[in-house]
This record gives structure tokens, C-alpha cells and sequence, in this order.
């Protein structure tokens, strides 16, 4: 079906104020110009509350955050780092009990440090100290054993060092936004940009990402 305001492009956007199908591109250019627009169409709410100089002002500051962390990383560490902050960003919580930073830490922190001591021979499983942050442990600990299964030690080691990396970003934003959930908003801006942490995880596979390993 073509746009009845340009009789162009494909009317895919039901129009409230019009009661009809237009296209994208009218809908953003003539929206409260030739179209009055209800103040409950979900377009308008969205552009209002998401306009695009302001995503990629956030990006770009997501990015300054996140890059530093992959610095110093082999290509292989820094994409297990992508697989382990993806599990992260689909991450959900039980009702009432939230992820927050502070538990993304605590289980980054804590799996590290199981994978650190079983390469010195030691096996002993760190826990993290909240429950939510245990039920993230769980599910990391999983990733890690199901991307080793043909990387062996040598790949323990990897996600070891993405783990700690993990640990420390969590730990930086957690510091400027205490009891937040600022971190992991992060991840799913950079890695699930076009879902959010509902999004069912895809296996061991780096995910689609706007970030960029140097």
C-alpha cells in the first residue's frame, strides 16, 4: 500500500490523527507541521522523549565508557568480554529484586576469581554476597563453561580477563550512580540495539553490536 501523503513509499505506520496508513518518512517530517498529531500517538512520544541528537550523544558517551575496557585485549578476550556483557544486558531480575551494578560486580568479581584459582589448581567456587547477583553468577558461570568446552584452560584465562574487565566497568559506573542500574542500561544500548534484556540469548555467538573492537 503506498503513502496517500507523498505516493511514494510503503504506508507502514498507522496514523492516529488521519486514521490511516503513512509512511515513516511523512510521519517524521510532517508530524504537528501538516499532521496534527494527538498527544498519545506513540510515534510522537517517542520522538519526544528519544530524538535522535540526544541517542547519539548518548551512544557516544556509552562508548567513551565501554572502549577503555577493551584496551589491552586480544581480539579473542575482547569478544568473550562482548558474549559475557550481552548475557549481562538480557540479564533479568526476579520481581522486587532488581540487577543492579553493584551485583553485576559482585559476580563478575566472584566467577573471576573461581576461574583465576581453579588455573592455580585450586577448586574452590567464589559466590557473590546478594542473591541477584548470584543469579547472574549462574547463568556467567554457564556461558563461560559452554565458550570453553573447546578452548580448554587457555580460554578459562580469556574470560577470566573479560570477566575482570566486566568487573571493573561495573564497578566505575556503579561508583557515579550508586543503587543504579546505569550499567547494565549501557549494555543493552550497545549491544541490544534493536531489543532490550527481554531478548532471548542466541548461544555463544558475539553479539550484534554498535560498538566497534579496535
Amino acid at each position: 500500500m503506498v503513502c496517500p501523503l507523498c505516493g511514494e513509499r510503503k504506508a507502514k505506520r498507522a496514523c492516529p490523527a488521519l486514521n490511516k496508513l503513512i509512511c515513516a518518512v511523512c510521519c517524521g517530517t510532517k508530524r504537528l507541521v501538516e499532521i496534527n498529531c494527538p498527544s498519545d500517538c506513540v510515534y510522537l512520544t517517542t520522538a519526544k522523549a528519544h530524538p535522535p541528537a540526544v541517542v547519539q550523544r548518548q551512544l557516544e558517551h556509552d562508548r567513551a565508557l565501554l572502549l577503555p575496557l577493551l584496551g589491552g585485549m586480544s581480539e579473542r578476550q575482547a569478544r568473550v568480554f562482548l558474549m559475557l556483557s550481552a548475557l549481562v544486558a538480557r540479564h533479568q531480575g526476579e520481581p522486587f529484586q532488581t540487577l543492579k551494578d553493584e551485583d553485576i560486580t559482585l559476580a563478575a568479581e566472584a566467577l573471576a576469581s573461581t576461574l583465576e584459582t581453579s588455573m592455580r589448581g585450586i577448586v574452590y567456587e567464589h559466590r557473590a554476597a546478594t542473591l541477584p547477583g548470584d543469579r547472574l553468577l549462574t547463568d556467567l558461570k554457564a556461558l563461560v563453561a559452554e565458550i570453553a568446552k573447546e578452548g580448554g584452560t587457555g580460554l578459562e584465562r580469556d574470560a577470566a580477563i573479560a570477566l575482570r574487565r566486566l568487573e571493573a566497568g561495573a564497578r566505575a559506573v556503579a561508583r557515579s550512580h550508586p543503587s543504579g542500574t546505569a550499567f547494565q542500561e549501557l549494555l543493552v544500548r550497545l549491544l541490544l540495539p534493536t531489543g532490550g534484556p527481554g531478548d532471548s540469548p542466541e548461544g555463544p555467538t558475539a553479539p550484534a553490536s554498535s560498538l566497534i573492537i579496535p
